[in-house]
């Protein structure tokens, strides 16, 4: 691309991944020269996405659902020396485990520092983008921006707003009879019942039942390949198989809980483009592979055909020209779309770069692997396409830079601390028990990111001791 051509580009979404891409495009030579002009839409009235709350409606059968699943004692669930932008520190004396809002705070101030909100147009949902005539044209629900044209278009909407449900018998007569609710709502602990039913292992499913445990009688946990336990006023069943009548859940190991009040669903989210109509992005499970595809499809679990989970394999228009951020789970959110964000803006420079016929063969190489073990079934492969294992998400990083150019790669200490994130998340919260987490963070940050590093070494260490004392115990 020549230097001195102009080109515009398009992010939906001013959460961690629009912040993040936006911030590395006005980063660049073009960008600082105002040779690439980046405006990111956003549909609500501050940035910040999903870390920005939203109150759950009183009545969620005749209101819209809330914009993100943040419920009141929502902390994260890794270090923030560890799930921040690898190039800009929480402040000083943060918490180990911030709050939400902390997180929302700091990508305030990620804004703010690196002056993106010039570049931010808040409260316009973007509803249809389509390729025509080598443009990207967008539309926003109020008609406002006729019909605008992009260069390109980048994809950073985020996932976390159309709850998944479970599919298993009975449980949408249980949601119509109000007995039943997706935790897309929940926002505290409250009285629904002497037994409530959590259903999903994550970490929204683990803090949901630890609250509700202290709000009934008998919280009961389902976690797909748990083993029955019974600890207190707790029990851990296996996967959900029946919602039946009068409060009777029936379980993989053929057990059965009755007299059940309700049941909050922790049980993710679909990955949703809206405004991508059918003709750019179908819905529903891929065909078997190879060969891959021509046209884009959304599973609502991943985006398939994509190279590096960012860029689109297909026929319609140029694999560069129309990207996705975010979509890989269970890794550290905000480094990935840091890297992503190096990638998409080297792909902008260098469209060339992307070997189509080489990433199109890595892909059938992932999912043949994948599909192994289900014998290929598209729809198991689908499932796991975007779970990364703990090092994948290392790797990854390290292959988007080194596309991008740059020598960059993840820490070793990155790397341990991801790996103790329970441990040290326990001991965390049983510091804050004894009134001891503000002595270790007061002043921390104030000469540099090195002191987090050897705060969280320093953490581990203890945290280890404290592990050994009380499983001696």
């Amino acid at each position: 691309m020549a230097l001195e051509e102009v080109k515009t580009i398009c992010i939906i979404g001013a959460g961690a991944a629009g912040l993040a891409v936006l911030r590395t495009i006005l980063d660049t030579s073009p960008g600082k020269a105002g040779l690439w002009k980046p405006t990111a839409f956003e549909a609500r009235d501050r940035i910040g996405g999903i870390w920005l709350p939203d109150p759950a409606p009183s009545d969620p059968s005749t209101s819209a659902p809330p914009q993100t699943p943040l419920y009141d004692s929502l902390t994260t669930n890794l270090p923030h020396p560890v799930m921040c932008f690898p190039s800009f520190s929480f402040p000083p004396s943060t918490p180990v485990f911030p709050s939400a809002s902390h997180v929302q705070s700091y990508l305030e101030s990620y804004a703010a520092h690196f002056n993106l909100m010039p570049f931010i147009q808040l409260k316009t949902l973007i509803v249809h983008v389509r390729w025509d005539s080598g443009k990207w044209k967008i539309q926003d629900e109020m008609g406002r921006l006729g019909d605008l044209e992009f260069d390109f278009v980048i994809v950073a909407n985020g996932h976390h707003s159309i709850p998944r449900y479970p599919n298993v018998p009975g449980v949408e007569t249980w949601l119509a009879e109000r007995k039943a609710l997706h935790s897309l709502w929940y926002r505290n602990p409250k009285f629904l019942g002497n037994k409530v039913l959590v259903v999903g292992g994550g970490p929204s499913g683990s803090d949901i039942s630890a609250e509700m445990s202290a709000a009934c009688q008998t919280l009961i946990r389902s976690v797909s390949g748990a083993p029955n336990q019974d600890n207190k006023n707790i029990k851990i069943r296996g996967r959900t198989t029946k919602f039946g009548a009068n409060g009777e859940v029936f379980f993989q190991d053929g057990s059965v809980e009755r007299d059940v009040d309700y049941c909050i669903l922790a049980t993710g989210y679909q990955v949703s483009i809206p405004f991508l109509s059918d003709h750019f992005l179908r819905s529903g499970i891929p065909p078997p592979c190879p060969p891959l595809p021509s046209t884009l499809y959304n599973s609502t679990y991943h985006i398939f055909p994509i190279a590096n989970h960012v860029f689109p394999i297909q026929s319609d228009f140029p694999p560069t020209s129309l990207v996705f951020m975010g979509l890989p789970v269970r890794v550290a959110p905000l480094p990935i779309m840091e890297a992503q964000a190096a990638a998409i803006v080297h792909a902008i420079a260098n469209p060339a770069s992307l070997d189509v016929e080489r990433e199109s063969r890595d892909l059938i190489m992932r999912y043949e692997q994948l599909g192994a073990p289900f014998d290929g079934n598209p729809a198991a492969i689908a499932r796991i396409w975007s779970i990364f294992e703990e090092q994948e998400q290392f790797d990854y990083q390290d292959r988007l830079f080194k596309f991008a150019g740059k020598d960059i790669c993840v820490p070793q200490w990155r790397k341990d601390m991801y790996h103790a994130k329970d441990l040290l998340r326990s001991f965390w919260v049983e510091l804050e028990r004894r009134g001891e987490a503000d002595d270790w963070v007061t002043g921390v940050g104030e000469g540099g990111a090195d002191e987090w590093v050897d705060l969280l070494q320093r953490l581990l260490k203890s945290a280890q001791e404290w592990e050994s004392t009380t499983s001696y115990n």
